[in-house]
């Protein structure tokens, strides 16, 4: 009977049925099925203008992924917590996380890709800008499994300081194969390596670390804890402690080479905000061995060179979040009319898609710059760059999701949008590796060591002086204002915000489009803009604006 009414149903006039509530009309269609780089004009310039352009075809490829397969993966993975096992059924410790298919699908295209290893694997001007531009890729896709994939590229340089370990562990993390299988790494078909660093009593200070390691006749027993271990999920991890030298850096494997688990015990799995999709856990030690990396005392110095490629993933990952968001809000704008026209023709609502583009606009092209600085070795600028990027794109990720979700109404706050994974993701990265005022300290401690990143900075800056009025006055400014030395720390969030503001003018004004450029000055820099996004000012060419930044 149920499936006779059924039939007869559909076969009902709408019109003449008493019952009929309603067409749905005038609702966006899915976003789907679209290249995440081809689309993108400013990623691919800036790809061009940091000498990545031969990556083209890697990111073409990886594109259609992105605004394809991964979509319905992203949602899968995030919807499907980690779960932990830390015993299995006959009550022997495993101390496992269980991952939703769709999560490992995410993790083998991404290193079937390159995003952990691209920089790694094509030694050529432009390959960290190219590894970059992957990574921004990926993030839209899903933003938890950046966290492996980041710390497995970033792992690199820290690992050369101990060459025998380079030797064995390098072939294995920068493969293109992702294996979950539980096994010594030699069996294993690709690696990841995740980080241990910050403690319960000390957090960033580091050097407040109270886990031990003692030195044994085959490497070192380490006694401890961790406070967020991340991504408990790796087949190893570079992690701090003590020796009687200070803090020392680590390998510490999770099953070592007889086949033994080491003994690292998972307390519980940390219940966050967002970045459902990875798993970040807490955990202690028991005599765990591990191999050390680098000298007995620098330990800081050492993972400090990790640190500064995890903050370039911070900054590009934030820049992606906003991109997302940015696409969602015009996609949804141009495909949904209120008041008898589309969203995207109205006055008001154009101002705010162009605002949205513009943030982004400026906050990709100094994540790709940074890029461009670390794979050049302009050491003394890159630090500056990290750092002040860092703080800035990371910062400025949750107003303008937040924004990008008004866009939709209340379907933005759905969770069968993307939009509310978004927004809660979106503070992750200002935290991650450093908050707001540790970047701020470490931009002030490289202007305050010597002369050379401050040339560096300002040397950056020239390369656009003549070429807008409001961008020449700030810097002059920005100059005046770091020659009072006394005053730097309690100023430094301002004084870096103008950096990074300076930094972003300087590279659209050099980018070519005359619009963008001079739309972000006068907004930015020049004082035409209130403190929301969408106070541009009216002879503002947001039309322009918009359909650059969107071309799906």
């Amino acid at each position: 009977m149920p499936n006779a009414l059924a039939d007869s149903a559909a076969a009902v006039d709408p019109s003449t049925d008493p019952f009929f509530t309603h067409e749905v009309d005038n609702q966006p269609p899915p976003l789907r099925g679209y290249n995440a780089y081809e689309c993108d004009q400013p990623l691919r310039e800036a790809v061009e203008r940091e000498r990545a352009a031969w990556a083209g075809d890697a990111l073409k490829q990886y594109g259609a992924v992105i605004g394809g397969e991964m979509i319905d993966l992203g949602f899968a993975a995030n919807e499907n917590k980690p779960k932990l096992k830390t015993f299995d059924r006959y009550g022997h410790r495993i101390d496992e996380v269980e991952f939703h298919p769709a999560y490992h699908r995410i993790m083998s295209l991404g290193m079937q890709h390159g995003v952990h290893s691209f920089a790694w694997r094509n030694p050529q001007p432009g390959a960290q800008v190219a590894r970059s531009a992957l990574a921004y890729l990926h993030y839209q896709g899903d933003s938890g499994s950046s966290c492996p994939l980041t710390m497995t590229y970033a792992a690199v340089p820290a690992l050369k300081h101990a060459p025998e370990l380079a030797r064995q562990w390098l072939p294995r993390i920068t493969s293109l194969e992702y294996d979950p299988r539980v096994l010594p790494a030699a069996q294993k078909r690709g690696c990841t390596i995740g980080m241990g660093m910050t403690e319960k009593q000390g957090g960033s200070d580091v050097r407040a670390n109270t886990t031990r390691a003692i030195k044994t006749g085959d490497g070192y027993r380490i006694v401890g804890h961790k406070w967020f271990f991340s991504a408990p999920m790796c087949d190893a991890w570079l992690v701090l402690a003590q020796t009687g030298a200070g803090v020392s850096c680590f390998l510490m494997p999770k099953i070592l080479p007889d086949g033994t688990r080491n003994a690292i015990r998972i307390q519980r799995l940390k219940d966050k905000l967002g970045d459902w999709s990875n798993a970040s856990s807490e955990v202690e030690f028991h005599n765990a061995w591990a191999e050390p990396v680098g000298g007995e005392g620098r330990g800081v110095a050492t993972i400090l060179e990790m640190v500064a490629l995890t903050r370039l993933d911070c900054m590009t990952g934030s820049a992606a979040l906003m991109r997302q968001a940015l696409v969602q809000a015009i996609h949804h704008c141009r495909n949904r009319k209120a008041f008898g026209r589309l969203l995207v023709d109205q006055p008001l609502m154009k101002n705010v898609l162009a605002d949205l583009a513009l943030e982004v606009e400026a906050a990709t092209a100094l994540a790709m710059r940074t890029a461009s600085a670390i794979d050049a070795g302009e050491n003394s600028l890159a630090r500056i760059l990290t750092a002040a990027g860092k703080y800035w794109n990371c910062k400025r990720a949750p107003a303008m999701v937040n924004e990008a979700q008004e866009c939709h109404g209340g379907a933005g706050y759905v969770e069968e949008s993307i939009m509310p994974r978004l927004y809660r993701q979106a503070p992750l990265n200002s935290i991650w590796e450093g908050s707001g005022n540790v970047q701020c300290l470490d931009v002030l401690r490289a202007l305050g060591r010597d002369g050379q990143s401050r040339e560096a900075l300002f040397a950056e800056l020239s390369k656009a002086r003549g070429a807008d009025s409001s961008f020449d006055r700030e810097v002059a400014r920005l100059k005046v204002a770091l020659d009072d030395p006394g005053t730097w720390e309690v100023r430094s969030r301002d004084l870096v915000e103008r950096m990074a503001l300076c930094l972003q003018g300087a590279l659209l004004l050099r980018g070519g489009d005359l619009v963008v450029a001079q739309a972000f000055c006068s907004s930015r820099l020049g004082g035409e803009h209130g403190l929301a996004f969408g106070t541009l000012p009216a002879h503002t060419r947001f039309d322009h604006l918009i359909a650059r930044a969107w071309a799906g």
